[in-house]
């Protein structure tokens, strides 16, 4: 596993939700999780692009920072279930309104991104 050589910075609130929130998934897991996707399975179908294995590591990130608690059935075959912790909940709000922000300027956002993918038709020429 890999262990940080470097002590993270944690001077300033955006330093600190840097630190917990950093990962490409993360965001979007408490979004879904608070939505009532809790199960992994649940989870993988919500985020096909994320690989089962890095869901699991930023999903015990998040546990890690106390943002969801996760319960595991005593059935066969295991069951295990996501939720969002009060601590996590508090995030939900920000979440939206970055979306928000998001939507708002999807357009702009959307078109500064795609500059940095040149298609492959330009690489032909």
């Amino acid at each position: 596993m890999y262990e940080r050589k470097i002590i993270p910075n944690l001077n300033c609130g955006l330093d600190l939700i840097g630190e917990v929130l950093y990962g490409k998934w993360k965001i979007r897991l408490l979004w879904f999780i608070n939505e009532g996707h809790k199960r992994p399975s649940e989870l993988q179908r919500k985020i096909p692009d994320a690989s089962r294995r890095v869901l699991n590591i930023q999903l015990k990130e998040l546990e890690d920072h106390e943002l969801v608690v996760r319960k595991i059935y005593s059935v066969v075959p295991p069951k295990v279930e996501y939720s969002l912790t009060e601590f996590g909940k508090s995030l939900i709000p920000v979440i939206g309104t970055l979306g928000r922000w998001g939507d708002e300027n999807q357009d702009r956002l959307r078109n500064l991104i795609i500059k940095k993918f040149p298609s492959t038709t330009d690489k032909d020429n």
